[in-house]
């Protein structure tokens, strides 16, 4: 933008020097050559106008538009085969997502779009984390140009780690794959462990 203005400045100044500089003869010309001077002073005041209301860059191509699936549980505590997932499980792995959800919304670079509409393929597919990628199609079918996907790993029933992956949706090429350490906390402290992930990898590398 700094360029256009500088190129369009010195357009200016040399305009304005030519009428400066207009050759009128002897003195007793000048008289007779102040209406074609006034002219041209009229057209070049038109064609400055031209300058000052051309756009001075590109549009700004506006948010992000990026669909956020719900996050999910892999159960690898010694106990995972044994004891199903429960309502409170259900209950924080939907605080988890919302928390994403709101930390992209927030940030005012994402447009978080709703995935219900492809909640039942992401089922038939397996859920997410063995459907190979099918985030990106899925997303593509909603008008998004970004999808993420949450994967929470109970180690055990006071540990666990999180992943979050965002990917292209047209291409499908992975654009960030973080990854907390071990935390601390059951299944109330997932939400925790999201923010602190979205703060510290995702949003503060964009």
């Amino acid at each position: 933008m700094a360029a256009r203005e500088s190129h369009d400045g010195g357009i200016r100044r040399r305009i304005l020097h030519d009428i400066d500089h207009v050759q009128t003869g002897d003195e007793q010309g000048n008289r007779s050559s102040a209406s074609a001077h006034r002219a041209l002073a009229a057209s070049v005041a038109a064609a400055l106008s031209v300058f000052a209301i051309q756009p001075s860059g590109a549009a700004d191509p506006g948010p992000v538009k990026i669909a956020v699936f719900d996050f999910e549980l892999n159960d690898a505590s010694a106990g995972g085969g044994i004891i199903g997932r429960d309502a409170i499980d259900t209950e924080n792995l939907g605080k988890s997502t919302e928390e994403a959800r709101r930390m992209l919304s927030a940030s005012g670079r994402y447009s978080v779009l709703d995935t219900s509409s492809v909640a039942s393929e992401v089922i038939a597919a397996g859920g997410i984390q063995h459907c190979n990628g099918c985030d990106g199609p899925l997303a593509t079918k909603l008008g998004a140009d970004q999808s993420m996907v949450g994967v929470l790993t109970r180690v055990n029933r006071t540990e666990y780690t999180l992943q979050i992956l965002v990917r292209d949706a047209q291409t499908g090429a992975v654009l960030s794959n973080n990854f907390t350490g071990l935390r601390m906390g059951a299944n109330y402290a997932w939400p925790r462990g999201v923010k602190w992930l979205m703060e510290n990898r995702i949003l503060s590398t964009q």
